[in-house]
């Protein structure tokens, strides 16, 4: 499965998930708010990096269409009516992944802004704790990617491959 993550204005982004299991999915924009490390960018890198597995990136490409809609509007109208007739709960294992996708994400930005001069401490709920050794490997993926994007023009983009 591929990714592309492209540069939008400010510090909004696109993204469009390139994939061979289940329909094909529209872009969509994401939520934006990072000059360096996209929302969806680090989910990415975290969970490539952390071997998970039904995150979102591992969801998706086993053929669920996660935040995305099907890209062809009869396969959207299923899906569409699948949602609201049979909310299927994830199971254990994906709420699980997503968890450890998000608590990692929460730990590693704040510890790549540290250390790159960005934030001049870590928040209460990292310092407090205890950083996981998988953090320092994520930084890393954050180094190879991080200044690349913020020098990416606007209509720019990165793809990472899952």
């Amino acid at each position: 499965m591929r990714v592309v993550f492209t540069k939008g204005p400010g510090t909004s982004y696109g993204i469009a998930v390139h994939r061979e299991t289940g329909a094909a999915l529209a872009p969509r924009n994401g939520p934006g708010g990072h000059p360096y490390l996209p929302h969806d960018l680090v989910h990415f890198l975290v969970e490539a990096e952390a071997g998970i597995g039904l995150g979102v990136y591992g969801r998706l490409a086993a053929g669920d269409n996660g935040l995305f809609w099907p890209a062809d509007p009869a396969e959207r109208t299923k899906a569409l009516r699948r949602r609201k007739t049979k909310r299927a709960a994830p199971s254990p294992q994906a709420r699980a992944d997503m968890a450890r996708s998000e608590e990692l994400a929460r730990i590693a930005v704040p510890v790549w802004e540290v250390r790159h001069g960005h934030a001049r401490e870590l928040p209460a709920y990292v310092a407090a704790g205890e950083v996981p050794a998988v953090v320092d490997r994520v930084v890393s993926r954050f180094d190879d990617y991080a200044e690349r994007w913020h020098k990416l023009p606007v209509g720019g983009s990165l793809t990472l491959t899952w």
